[in-house]
Protein backbone atom coordinates (compact mmCIF):
# COMPACT_ATOMS: atom_id res chain seq x y z
CA UNK A 1 0.00 0.00 0.00
CA UNK A 2 2.50 2.76 1.05
CA UNK A 3 4.51 1.76 -2.68
CA UNK A 4 0.73 2.35 -4.20
CA UNK A 5 0.54 6.03 -1.93
CA UNK A 6 4.70 6.65 -2.92
CA UNK A 7 3.84 6.15 -6.82
CA UNK A 8 0.62 7.95 -6.51
CA UNK A 9 1.87 10.90 -5.02
CA UNK A 10 5.03 10.64 -7.30
CA UNK A 11 2.94 10.26 -10.34
CA UNK A 12 0.65 13.42 -9.30
CA UNK A 13 3.53 15.39 -8.92
CA UNK A 14 4.93 15.20 -12.08
CA UNK A 15 1.56 15.94 -13.79
CA UNK A 16 0.96 18.75 -12.02
CA UNK A 17 4.77 19.93 -12.56
CA UNK A 18 4.40 19.37 -16.39
CA UNK A 19 1.01 21.13 -16.77
CA UNK A 20 2.12 23.72 -15.20
CA UNK A 21 5.11 24.28 -17.59
CA UNK A 22 2.10 24.72 -20.49
CA UNK A 23 0.70 28.17 -19.97
CA UNK A 24 -2.89 28.23 -20.72
CA UNK A 25 -3.76 29.22 -24.17
CA UNK A 26 -4.43 32.93 -24.79
CA UNK A 27 -6.62 32.00 -28.08
CA UNK A 28 -8.87 29.38 -26.51
CA UNK A 29 -12.74 29.47 -26.74
CA UNK A 30 -15.16 27.76 -25.49
CA UNK A 31 -17.18 25.06 -28.02
CA UNK A 32 -20.85 25.38 -27.70
CA UNK A 33 -22.00 24.33 -25.07
CA UNK A 34 -24.86 20.93 -25.71
CA UNK A 35 -28.02 21.49 -24.59
CA UNK A 36 -28.27 19.85 -20.82
CA UNK A 37 -29.20 16.32 -20.86
CA UNK A 38 -32.76 14.55 -20.05
CA UNK A 39 -32.28 14.52 -16.32
CA UNK A 40 -32.11 10.89 -14.55
CA UNK A 41 -31.74 10.25 -11.32
CA UNK A 42 -30.60 6.64 -11.24
CA UNK A 43 -27.70 5.02 -12.01
CA UNK A 44 -25.73 8.19 -9.43
CA UNK A 45 -21.90 7.79 -8.99
CA UNK A 46 -22.11 9.75 -5.29
CA UNK A 47 -20.03 12.56 -3.83
CA UNK A 48 -18.73 12.24 -0.81
CA UNK A 49 -19.51 15.47 0.43
CA UNK A 50 -18.55 16.10 4.19
CA UNK A 51 -20.94 18.57 6.45
CA UNK A 52 -23.60 18.69 3.77
CA UNK A 53 -27.29 18.25 4.36
CA UNK A 54 -27.87 17.30 1.01
CA UNK A 55 -27.14 13.74 -0.68
CA UNK A 56 -25.15 14.69 -3.85
CA UNK A 57 -24.51 12.47 -7.36
CA UNK A 58 -23.22 13.20 -10.96
CA UNK A 59 -24.71 11.03 -13.27
CA UNK A 60 -22.03 9.36 -15.25
CA UNK A 61 -24.23 9.09 -18.74
CA UNK A 62 -23.48 13.27 -18.92
CA UNK A 63 -19.86 12.91 -18.69
CA UNK A 64 -17.95 14.51 -21.62
CA UNK A 65 -14.60 16.41 -21.95
CA UNK A 66 -15.38 18.74 -25.15
CA UNK A 67 -12.50 19.72 -27.87
CA UNK A 68 -12.68 23.08 -25.83
CA UNK A 69 -10.76 20.60 -22.68
CA UNK A 70 -13.91 21.57 -20.66
CA UNK A 71 -15.05 18.35 -18.49
CA UNK A 72 -19.34 18.72 -18.66
CA UNK A 73 -21.69 16.69 -16.08
CA UNK A 74 -25.04 16.60 -14.47
CA UNK A 75 -24.92 16.81 -11.01
CA UNK A 76 -27.99 15.90 -8.55
CA UNK A 77 -28.31 17.30 -4.84
CA UNK A 78 -31.46 15.58 -3.33
CA UNK A 79 -32.65 16.70 0.23
CA UNK A 80 -33.92 14.32 2.65
CA UNK A 81 -37.35 15.01 1.89
CA UNK A 82 -36.41 14.25 -1.15
CA UNK A 83 -36.91 17.14 -3.62
CA UNK A 84 -33.98 16.91 -6.30
CA UNK A 85 -32.57 19.91 -7.40
CA UNK A 86 -29.67 19.66 -10.59
CA UNK A 87 -27.18 21.38 -12.43
CA UNK A 88 -25.44 21.19 -15.52
CA UNK A 89 -21.96 22.81 -15.56
CA UNK A 90 -18.49 22.53 -16.67
CA UNK A 91 -15.12 22.58 -15.20
CA UNK A 92 -12.10 24.33 -16.63
CA UNK A 93 -9.05 22.31 -15.30
CA UNK A 94 -6.64 24.16 -16.76
CA UNK A 95 -7.95 27.40 -14.90
CA UNK A 96 -9.25 25.95 -12.00
CA UNK A 97 -12.29 27.23 -12.72
CA UNK A 98 -16.45 26.27 -13.13
CA UNK A 99 -18.95 27.91 -15.05
CA UNK A 100 -22.95 26.95 -14.15
CA UNK A 101 -24.99 26.71 -17.55
CA UNK A 102 -28.10 25.07 -16.36
CA UNK A 103 -30.31 24.49 -13.21
CA UNK A 104 -33.06 22.26 -13.25
CA UNK A 105 -35.74 22.16 -10.68
CA UNK A 106 -38.82 20.59 -10.15
CA UNK A 107 -41.84 21.61 -12.15
CA UNK A 108 -39.75 24.31 -14.09
CA UNK A 109 -37.11 21.32 -15.76
CA UNK A 110 -33.71 23.24 -17.22
CA UNK A 111 -33.70 27.03 -17.15
CA UNK A 112 -30.20 28.69 -18.47
CA UNK A 113 -28.24 30.15 -15.89
CA UNK A 114 -28.48 34.09 -15.57
CA UNK A 115 -25.45 34.24 -14.85
CA UNK A 116 -23.22 31.90 -17.08
CA UNK A 117 -19.66 32.95 -16.26
CA UNK A 118 -15.86 31.13 -15.11
CA UNK A 119 -15.90 31.01 -11.29
CA UNK A 120 -13.21 30.00 -9.18
CA UNK A 121 -13.10 26.59 -8.06
CA UNK A 122 -11.40 27.48 -4.83
CA UNK A 123 -12.62 29.90 -2.11
CA UNK A 124 -16.19 30.00 -3.61
CA UNK A 125 -18.91 28.24 -1.17
CA UNK A 126 -21.69 27.66 -3.76
CA UNK A 127 -19.19 25.87 -6.01
CA UNK A 128 -17.90 22.97 -3.74
CA UNK A 129 -19.22 20.13 -4.98
CA UNK A 130 -17.49 21.46 -8.32
CA UNK A 131 -14.36 21.15 -6.10
CA UNK A 132 -15.02 17.57 -5.15
CA UNK A 133 -16.01 16.57 -8.21
CA UNK A 134 -12.62 17.91 -10.00
CA UNK A 135 -10.07 16.44 -7.47
CA UNK A 136 -12.09 13.36 -7.76
CA UNK A 137 -11.37 12.35 -10.89
CA UNK A 138 -12.97 15.00 -13.93
CA UNK A 139 -9.48 16.52 -13.96
CA UNK A 140 -5.73 15.51 -13.39
CA UNK A 141 -3.54 17.67 -12.50
CA UNK A 142 -4.29 21.05 -14.78
CA UNK A 143 -5.93 18.88 -17.80
CA UNK A 144 -8.96 16.83 -17.90
CA UNK A 145 -8.53 13.34 -16.56
CA UNK A 146 -7.82 10.63 -19.46
CA UNK A 147 -11.45 9.75 -20.86
CA UNK A 148 -14.47 10.12 -20.09
CA UNK A 149 -14.67 6.22 -18.82
CA UNK A 150 -11.91 7.37 -16.31
CA UNK A 151 -13.40 9.65 -14.95
CA UNK A 152 -16.55 8.01 -13.75
CA UNK A 153 -14.14 4.89 -12.95
CA UNK A 154 -12.18 7.85 -10.69
CA UNK A 155 -15.24 9.38 -9.09
CA UNK A 156 -16.40 5.51 -8.03
CA UNK A 157 -13.06 4.84 -6.44
CA UNK A 158 -11.88 5.01 -2.99
CA UNK A 159 -9.55 7.92 -2.75
CA UNK A 160 -6.37 5.70 -2.39
CA UNK A 161 -6.80 4.03 -5.35
CA UNK A 162 -7.81 7.13 -7.66
CA UNK A 163 -5.72 7.72 -11.09
CA UNK A 164 -3.89 4.12 -10.91
CA UNK A 165 -4.15 3.15 -14.25
CA UNK A 166 -2.10 5.90 -15.69
CA UNK A 167 0.58 4.82 -14.13
CA UNK A 168 0.65 1.60 -14.85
Amino acid sequence: MRRNCAGLLLGLACTAAVAQLTPPDPDWKETEVPRPPALQTEGLIELDMERSALRWGIDPRTISIGEDRIVRYVVVATSGSGTVNAMYEGIRCNTGEVKLYARHTPGAGWTPAKEADWQPLHGNGRARHSLVIARSGACQGHGPNQSVEQIARDLRSPANSRFRNEYR
